[in-house]
């Protein structure tokens, strides 16, 4: 027996829950799929020990989906961004340069909360909303486009038909990879490493990204733990040194992660299991195809720097909605998928090329190169007109 759904959303993280709780809020009826069951708390095997950052109009996003208000006990602000240059000899700060979004807005840069916790408060809000349909550990099978609709077969058997179909299934896209759409690739022969730290002062609401050789080392507070201040950490290195920094127990893995971040919070204890994953940039070749729609990882990759992953894939689905919205009866149509495409893309291609220019850049290994960043984060910083218009576009204004 066949099922119908006015949207499919094929991907059950946390682009795919947000996804379907934005579309459901909207009053449309969601089917969303996952062949992995959600972890529930931080203490479940399977869980994500990595945290997001939600920059400002990310929260106004979630706020329609009735996602905010469940996740802001939660979540740590995010006041200051600091970026500190180690780019010298010696393991030591040259320069540090805060952008206080005070300078441009009444409300922090963001806020940040646990991976695992987001995922049970979306998992959640799904419950609440009887026109959405979430079925973890359920895969998407097979898909037949029409000219009106898309068939598709779940791996437990289930048909399903709707009108349009969100590909929200990460970088190993099934859905994009059985329609065809090509992507561009390119890597930095880096891994990043996620992991969480107590340290003995308080974080402030600063997050901070040290730049040193191999990448940066982004330490971005969350919610004071029961031992005292915590931070989430995501250090990107050069493969060789991750591979060996992975295999250290965690008592010279913290000597080496307080090294790293020059003792800027003082010693630094690892708190939480690490997870390591290969560091690159990638593009969809289209972002759409017919009665379907890529959004997130999906149909853009970035390194993790300065939070754009997560909130460009909130950009895509607010785009997505709002143009379901002004044509509720015809989801999916070839006009409203070609304007998703023309917004979307001019924005995604400009963010992938300026994060994959700041990689490289603070990968710098020359002390020429160096010594170039540092008066670079020194214009950039010390220029008030500058700095400003660098903080609104890391925002996304």
């Amino acid at each position: 027996m066949r099922q119908g759904f006015d949207i499919f959303v094929s991907g059950g993280g946390i682009a795919g829950l947000s996804a379907a709780a934005a579309f459901g809020s909207a009053g449309f009826s969601v089917m969303v799929v996952d062949p992995s069951p959600p972890a529930t708390c931080c203490t479940y095997p399977a869980a994500d020990h990595r945290s997001t950052v939600f920059l400002q109009p990310a929260r106004n996003t979630l706020s329609c989906a009735g996602i905010w208000d469940k996740l802001a006990p939660f979540a740590a602000p995010l006041q200051i961004m600091r970026i500190a240059d180690a780019g010298g000899e010696a393991s030591v700060i040259r320069k540090v340069a805060d952008f206080n979004a005070a300078e441009i807005s009444d409300q922090p840069f963001g806020w940040n909360l646990p991976n695992w916790l987001l995922r049970r408060e979306m998992t959640a809000r799904l419950a609440e909303l009887g026109n959405v349909n979430f079925r973890p550990g359920v895969g998407t099978g097979r898909i037949t486009q029409r000219t009106g609709e898309v068939l598709v077969s779940l791996t437990d058997g289930t048909q399903i038909a709707t009108p349009l179909v969100v590909a929200a299934d990460g970088r190993n896209s099934f859905v994009r990879d059985s329609l065809g759409i090509a992507v561009t690739r390119w890597t930095y022969g880096q891994q990043a490493m996620a992991f969480t730290v107590r340290h003995a002062g308080p974080g402030n609401d600063i997050s901070t990204e040290i730049h040193r050789t191999g990448g940066p080392f982004t330490l971005v507070p969350l919610p004071d733990g029961p031992d005292g201040p915590e931070s989430a950490v995501v250090w990107m290195e050069r493969t060789a040194r991750a591979e060996v920094l992975m295999a250290m127990d965690a008592d010279e893995f913290s000597a080496a992660a307080s090294e790293r971040s020059c003792n800027l919070h003082g010693p630094l204890h690892l708190s939480s299991p690490r997870s390591i994953w290969p560091v690159i940039s990638m593009q969809a070749k289209a972002l759409t195809d017919e009665r379907v729609a890529l959004i997130s990882e999906a149909a853009h990759v970035v390194p993790p720097i300065g939070a754009q992953g997560l909130n460009m894939s909130l950009a895509d689905i607010e785009t997505l909605l709002s143009l379901a919205r002004k044509s509720p009866q015809a989801p999916g149509s070839r006009q409203m998928l070609a304007t998703y495409a023309k917004r979307r893309q001019p924005d995604i291609t400009a963010r992938l090329h300026g994060v994959d220019m700041l990689n490289r850049v603070a990968m710098a290994n020359s002390r020429s190169l160096r010594d170039l960043r540092l008066k670079g984060l020194g214009y950039l910083h010390g220029l008030t007109a500058m700095r400003r218009v660098a903080m609104r576009t890391g925002l996304g204004g």
